[in-house]
């Protein structure tokens, strides 16, 4: 069985989890890639980044091609924007109509919206099998307690 995590990251707190969790279930990992720049800091961040959940944007990926037919396990990470996923992870799931897998989401974000976030992922990629989902309130401020808790979470995974 082979698993990818696919994850974006905006400011690395997603990418800590990510990392964490594709090594300890070795699996294959995707840092999802865009053509563009959000800002980096102040309200400018938080409004760009808002204003491109409910705008629908869907940023062109630079990444390398990848062969998701060799996956029957996809772990989808992301930061929560507005209640939502990111665009990035929108522009992935637009490009490649995942259907028939095994899916886990995680969420890192700053002290909410997580289950709505689930929520409308798991609406994006119905025709799936959800195995898990679990979110982290800013993961890379109490790293050792959140790299437990994703590595424990990681290892459930390839239980079910």
């Amino acid at each position: 069985m082979s698993t990818l995590v696919v994850y974006f990251s905006y400011d690395g707190n997603t990418k800590f989890i990510a990392e964490t969790v594709a090594e300890t279930i070795s699996a294959n990992i995707m840092e999802l890639k865009i053509n563009k720049k959000y800002p980096a800091e102040g309200f400018q961040k938080y409004f760009w980044g808002g204003k491109s959940v409910i705008f629908g944007e869907k940023p062109k990926l630079i990444n390398e091609p990848v062969d998701l037919n060799q996956y029957d396990t996809i772990i989808i990470g992301t930061p929560v924007w507005a209640g939502s996923f990111t665009p990035p992870v929108k522009s992935f799931i637009s490009q490649f109509k995942i259907r028939g897998k095994r899916i886990a989401l995680f969420a890192s974000h700053g002290g909410g919206g997580a289950k709505k976030c689930f929520a409308k992922l798991k609406k994006e990629l119905s025709g799936n099998e959800f195995i898990g989902e679990i979110d982290f309130v800013e993961p890379k401020k109490n790293a050792e307690e959140n790299s437990s808790k994703a590595v424990s979470w990681a290892k459930s995974l390839t239980d079910s």
